[in-house]
């Protein structure tokens, strides 16, 4: 069962579908892969979607979230739209990062760790082994 839960209505930009992320034109991927070490990955996995369905695209549910960041959020200017996905597990939180170039990914890293960092304060700071592919 996927739950959407938007505080408020949509901005302009995050109204493409989820499924919509990539364009049909060939855009390069720049993934990379993290599993943190947590106990409450679905908590904290559910307060990040929340946060940022605010201001994103965002479709999660207690074991699985995805997030689309647009190509020009906050200013930027990527070749494309980034997906992050999270999926919890018992003893760890998984988060993938679906970039359109290593430095959008570089950027998500960052931003996905300070985010987690201040909702896992008690754990803080989190181990993240990024694996990049």
């Amino acid at each position: 069962m996927t739950r959407l839960i938007a505080v408020r209505p949509w901005p302009a930009f995050a109204r493409a579908p989820a499924n919509d992320v990539f364009p049909k034109a060939r855009i390069m991927i720049f993934p990379t892969t993290a599993v943190v070490p947590t106990m409450r990955g679905s908590r904290y996995l559910q307060q990040l979607c929340k946060h940022w369905a605010h201001h994103l695209a965002v479709e999660f549910t207690p074991e699985h979230g995805a997030v689309t960041f647009p190509q020009d959020f906050r200013g930027s200017d990527y070749p494309g739209n980034a997906l992050v996905t999270f999926d919890a597990r018992t003893e760890a939180l998984e988060v993938r990062i679906d970039a359109t170039s290593p430095e959008q990914r570089d950027d998500l890293k960052r931003v996905v760790a300070r985010h987690l960092d201040r909702f896992a304060f008690r754990e803080a700071p989190l181990r993240f082994d990024w694996r990049d592919s």
